[in-house]
């Protein structure tokens, strides 16, 4: 695939995703001084979901990237922010803004492990055999020759 689908993909899902956190902020409005819970569930939420993006294509190796585009540089990409995470952090003061940042690495890091590990579970991927380890070529169990291989 060229380059020009590839960009088209990821401007389509950033236009998709800009529009999600933006929904999400006029549905959830902050409360001036308050924590600003609706980008924290946006930046958690967003990174889950891409980390199970990621596990899922570790897992599968799709050959189209169009998808993994759109999804992930595009509308997860815009969906999570860390400029929001940045300007609520400053705004929330030193204290409770170290504290905002700290729960938001640590979190997202959390919520990015989880995501990876959901994505990476499950079946066989299309072409594998049962109980080959994800990775391994078609017909060979966690690294060892099949019987019709030996």
């Amino acid at each position: 695939m060229t380059e020009g689908p590839r960009w088209g993909a990821i401007a389509l899902g950033g236009a998709v995703g800009t529009l999600l956190r933006a929904a999400g902020l006029h549905l959830v409005p902050p409360t001036p001084g308050g924590l600003p819970w609706i980008t924290l569930a946006e930046n958690l939420g967003g990174t889950l979901l891409l980390g199970c993006l990621v596990g899922a294509a570790l897992r599968r190796r799709p050959e189209s990237r169009w998808l993994q585009d759109f999804l992930g540089a595009g509308l997860l990409g815009s969906f999570t922010t860390f400029s929001a995470l940045a300007v609520d952090a400053v705004a929330l003061g030193p204290w409770s803004g170290a504290g905002y940042t700290a729960l938001s690495v640590v979190g997202g890091l959390g919520a990015a492990a989880l995501g990876v590990t959901l994505g990476t579970f499950g079946g066989d991927a299309p072409g594998d055999a049962p109980g080959d380890a994800p990775g391994d070529a078609p017909g060979h169990t966690l690294g060892r020759p099949s019987e019709a291989e030996a």
